[in-house]
């Protein structure tokens, strides 16, 4: 007798019997698993001086891996192909940083003499109709302003000071990921072999395997998230070029670097360039400026990242803008730049757990007749 599939009720109430047992079995399951999420998102969130930097220290980490892992098959020691990948890391990105900032403090005298003329300008236009606004008004207008800061000078230093302190919170952050990546990528082989002892093979095989996909995953939103920043970067120093506005190449790779911040970094960019066409180009060059890096970041937002994403992480694109959403309510900028990685890594695990599901499942109905329903052979696995 082969596995039942249609099991025939003596009567309807039986059936409902069954029916409510069945639903009451599988709602208390949910409720446990909803219970169990709430005390993960609670623990995440206690531990999140914590939690950020090995999220950060993993993705950087799949940027260095693949040289020292070249390193480590040539015969360098792991220690030291880890310090080398890390140094070597640092100084292109302070190269990059020193770059733009020489570009910048070059152009900053023309900006400054565009700024100025840019002023007399305006004050040209207010003093013309419709304002009509006499140099006298000007400078009443201007005098009222500084009386408004000199009055909130106290919210303002107090708001410096937040500042000041999550610009410090922001640098332990990134050197503990720093020093964190170093490690990861010093001992990663090591990593697998002690879950398997610490866990036992059977188990161990499983974490391992999913630990393997999740890092595939992460080097795929890292590569994604690359290829979406160096889209935005040509497309606005393009703009940036053709409308002759100065330090373009710089306000380019600012844009680059920005673009693996979520949110702030892709907005700070776009407004420094607007920012440097106004006070260089004038008005008509800054709006085109800005309509250009609008419909570039609403293209890259709504189109391009989670059509890239969803292909190299394989979530729907759809999934990916509703992750980033509620990731950026949760825990705003941090939230929105891991939302995207974490669903991949939770989504790697459902499908593992979907396989072996599957597996098993076939392993039960492909059993020969005559063994009883109840009795299955033992998995392997």
């Amino acid at each position: 007798m082969g596995v039942e599939r249609d099991r025939r009720w003596a009567d309807k109430g039986e059936a409902i019997g069954h029916g409510v047992s069945w639903l009451a079995r599988w709602s208390l399951r949910t409720a446990l698993a909803a219970l169990g999420f709430w005390m993960v998102f609670w623990l995440v969130g206690k531990l999140w001086v914590v939690v950020m930097p090995v999220l950060l220290a993993l993705l950087i980490t799949t940027v260095l891996w693949p040289p020292a892992r070249w390193m480590m098959s040539k015969g360098l020691n792991s220690a030291l192909a880890a310090t080398i990948v890390l140094l070597v890391g640092l100084g292109v990105l302070g190269g990059v940083i020193a770059a733009i900032s020489s570009s910048i403090a070059s152009g900053v005298p023309e900006i400054a003499q565009s700024a100025q003329k840019a002023v007399t300008q305006l004050q040209d236009w207010a003093s013309g109709p419709p304002f009509n606004l006499r140099d006298t008004d000007l400078d009443r207008l201007i005098s009222q302003g500084v009386e408004q800061i000199k009055s909130s000078i106290g919210s303002i230093a107090g708001g410096l000071l937040t500042g000041a302190g999550a610009v410090t919170s922001g640098l332990v952050t990134g050197l503990v990921a720093l020093l964190l990546a170093f490690f990861f990528v010093k001992d990663g082989m090591r990593f697998t072999p002690w879950v398997r002892g610490l866990i036992g093979e059977r188990a161990g095989a499983h974490v391992t395997t999913v630990l393997e996909r999740i890092w595939v995953t992460l080097g795929s939103f890292i590569r994604s998230q690359a290829i979406v920043s160096l889209i935005d970067a040509v497309f606005i120093g393009v703009g940036l070029l053709i409308l002759g506005v100065p330090l373009a190449v710089p306000l380019a790779a600012l844009t680059f670097l920005g673009g693996f911040i979520p949110i702030i970094g892709a907005f700070i960019a776009g407004a420094l360039a607007v920012l440097v066409a106004l006070v260089s180009n004038g008005l008509t060059t800054a709006i085109i400026m800005l309509i250009i890096v609008v419909v570039v970041q609403q293209v890259e937002g709504n189109v391009l990242q989670p059509i890239l994403q969803s292909r190299g992480l394989r979530l729907h694109a759809a999934v990916v803008l509703l992750v980033v959403t509620a990731g950026t309510s949760l825990y705003g900028i941090a939230g929105a730049f891991f939302s995207v990685p974490v669903a991949a890594a939770v989504a790697v695990v459902m499908r593992y757990l979907g396989e072996v599901i599957e597996s098993r499942s076939v392993m039960v109905t492909s059993q020969p007749d005559g063994d009883e329903p109840g009795k299955t052979e033992r998995s392997p696995e």
